[in-house]
Formats: structure tokens, sequence, C-alpha cells
């Protein structure tokens, strides 16, 4: 990598051939990168101006970014292959003008969103805001924090496995912020519509997604069966929010879904809350969105404790994930 690349990656350190390049490369070959120095004051990455070639700043992000895919061409992305990617990873920075889209960066820099977007913790496109700065990065892949503050940074970190990623300090903000970075890999399905939309909002803060909406092999009766749901694993006690406002129409108890709730949202739709160890709120009432309804429990037939949660529109079941709200915390 030549001396421009390092001067982008590490916000500009001394020549290569002195003890802290060498120390350097040592956490390189441990699997950790390190972006900056903690000890800077005043740190910045190299700041486009403009996208536009005759910045000599983004001329050098095209060239990384270039480089990269040349690089990725060669290996295998979906194995341990891709870890020296990490070595040709640079950072740029960007202040978000009028106009400004994730899709029309994305385009223009030649870096899919979910890329940019995970690398900042844009929880929906709507995050972007004129003014802001961003942080480019030169390859394309997942950023997925080891603290996730949205639904679909919980989503990520719950249905990825991330072993064979790469860990990563960002300086962002002040601070390095630990990341899991996946070279080449791109939003999943369910993460894009989670991503894009904006009807609904995640029930828990926090959980594993144990099993997904559609068929399966029923954990009870280990029979095939169609799951007209998402299971979300959290401890027993977790708190559980409404996903949308709405009206309770149904609470009680019954063999399968043990303690539940139903939520009539209007205009067809409905929401069901399964499992729950205790019920916070009366039959009848006016919930809004993020009020806290109940607590995970395993009631029911359960293997554990965890959520059960649908979506229904005209009495249909329909996959959750095609339409929950990206937001923070409730």
């Amino acid at each position: 990598m030549n001396n421009r690349n390092h001067r982008a990656l590490f916000g500009g350190l001394p020549d290569y051939r002195t003890p802290l390049y060498c120390f350097i490369v040592i956490l390189f070959l441990t699997g950790f990168v390190l972006y900056g120095q903690s000890s800077e004051t005043g740190f910045s990455y190299p700041q486009i101006a403009d996208l536009h070639i005759r910045d000599i700043q983004f001329r050098q992000f095209q060239a990384d970014v270039e480089f990269a895919y040349r690089r990725m061409a060669s290996l295998d992305v979906t194995s341990r292959e891709f870890l020296p990617l990490a070595e040709n990873l640079t950072i740029f920075s960007y202040q978000v003008k009028a106009g400004d889209d994730i899709f029309t960066l994305a385009a223009r820099c030649n870096i899919h969103y979910a890329a940019i977007s995970t690398l900042n913790r844009l929880a929906h496109p709507s995050s972007l805001t004129q003014g802001s700065v961003i942080l480019l990065p030169s390859i394309p892949g997942l950023f997925v924090p080891e603290q996730p503050k949205s639904d679909v940074e919980r989503l990520l970190l719950s249905s990825r496995d991330l072993q064979n990623g790469i860990p990563i300090n960002i300086r962002k903000d002040g601070a390095l912020l630990p990341y899991v970075f996946i070279p080449g890999a791109d939003f999943s399905q369910t993460e894009r519509v989670f991503y894009l939309n904006d009807s609904f909002r995640f029930p828990l803060k926090s959980y594993r997604l144990t099993s997904s909406f559609g068929s399966r092999i029923n954990p009870i009766t280990g029979n095939p069966s169609f799951h007209r749901g998402v299971d979300l694993a959290a401890p027993i006690g977790t708190e559980v929010y409404a996903a949308r406002s709405g009206t309770v129409t149904e609470r009680g108890e019954n063999a399968v879904l043990g303690k539940y709730v139903v939520i009539n949202h209007g205009e067809e739709w409905l929401s069901l809350y399964g499992h729950l160890s205790d019920i916070l709120i009366p039959l009848q009432s006016t919930v809004q969105s993020g009020t806290l309804i109940g607590r995970v429990g395993s009631t029911g037939l359960s293997t554990g404790p965890h959520l059960h949660f649908e979506l229904r529109q005209n009495g249909q079941a329909l996959d959750p994930g095609r339409f929950f709200l990206i937001e923070g915390n409730p």
C-alpha cells in the first residue's frame, strides 16, 4: 500500500519504516484494525470537498475503490481469504450537500449504500441530513457496530455470523467506535426492507432472531410447518413495546401462544405478541408506538424465553421484516 493510502487510513502517521508502523502491522495480523491514533487531538479523515473528478481527494478515493474491487475479484470474500482486504480499507469524510441522498452518493462513489449507511449508523435513508459529515469507505461491505442502537443494527448483529468478520475501530464524533467489518457483504432482503421501510417499529430493544417467517421445522413437534411470525429470543422480563399505535382488542392466554396481546392498528392491520410472562395493558386501551405492553416470557408452547411477533393484514399473516420502522430505542 502506498504512503498516500497509509495517510488516508491512519490520519497522517509517520514514515512506514518507524516502529509505530511495525506495531500497526502486528495489529493487522491479529485481525484488529486501528483507525487513527487515540492520543491524537484534532484527528480527521481526509475530506472530500466535492464528488467530482477535479477534487484531488475524490480522485484518490476513486483510485482506492477501484483498487479494492480488483483485490476482491481475486479473493473469496465468503472465507477468511478476504482478511487482507482490511489493509486496503481507507476512510474519507464528506459534508452532505443540498440534493444529496444516500442512493446518489452511493452511485457517485461506486460503493453500495449498505456500506455507507452501516458505517455512519444511518437507521433509514432519511437519516442523511444536509450539512452532516459522513464517512466514505473504499471497500463495499457491512459495518456492524458492537453496541446496536437501531432496529437494523440489532438485526445485523443477531442474524450475521460475525466470526469471520474483521474487528475494527472507526474514529467518529471524537471517539473510537468498535465495529465488525464484513467485506463484500450487502443487505439481505429482510435487512434492506428494515432499512427502507417506515411503517412499523421493532417491539424489542434487544433480541436474537431465532426463527424467521415462513416454512420451518416446528421445534416442538419436529414436523414441517408454516411460521406465521418471527421469534425473538430475549431474557425473561425484557420489555415488549407496541409496534405501532392502536387499540388492544385481545389479551389472554392459551395453550399455544401462552399469554398474548393483539393490537388493532386500523386499516385491517393487527399485531400479535405471544409467550409473554406479563401483560401490562388492559383490554380496549389505546396505545402509541413504543408503549410498554408486556414482558418476554416462555408461556404456552415454547422452548425458551422469547417473543413470538406477528403482523396481519386483512387476516393474512405477513413477514414482519417487510414493515418495521427503523428507529433508535423507544
